[in-house]
């Protein structure tokens, strides 16, 4: 069974991971400088995510953007990948994670995920997700 019950909840938890992310002092300053438009594709359950750097917000659903990075993947690895469970690198080469975009970038914002990774847990709790 899917961690996510369903496209509304994932949408919940990794809106609001996303939210904190661009508004914590330092990562939310960088990303403002990375100009990216990152699209997740996300399956079971299906949704997309946005997060536009320019305008520093996060967007559930369609969006009419122009994505710089294109990320797809399921909801587990999402989740695991949040949980420190599933590393960037092992995902990409394993196929659970598929980019499309500028790989540098990527790998770029990866040091300014901890304050999400370190939030996370917590998130999932709070929206009755098991973290172990």
């Amino acid at each position: 069974m899917a961690v996510f019950s369903d496209t509304e909840k994932m949408y919940e938890v990794l809106g609001e991971l996303f939210e904190l992310l661009l508004n914590d002092p330092a990562a939310g300053k960088k990303f403002k400088e990375s100009n990216l438009v990152i699209k997740f594709i996300i399956n079971d359950p299906d949704g997309m995510l946005w997060v536009d750097t320019n305008e520093m917000k996060v967007i559930c659903g369609s969006a009419e953007l122009k994505p710089t990075i294109e990320m797809t993947l399921s909801g587990d690895s999402c989740h695991r990948f949040w949980l420190q469970q599933l590393k960037l690198p092992v995902a990409l080469a394993k196929g659970k994670i598929k980019a499309k975009g500028p790989m540098p970038k990527i790998l770029k914002l990866l040091p300014l995920l901890k304050p999400a990774y370190e939030a996370y847990p917590g998130i999932a709790e709070k929206h009755n997700i098991p973290v172990n």
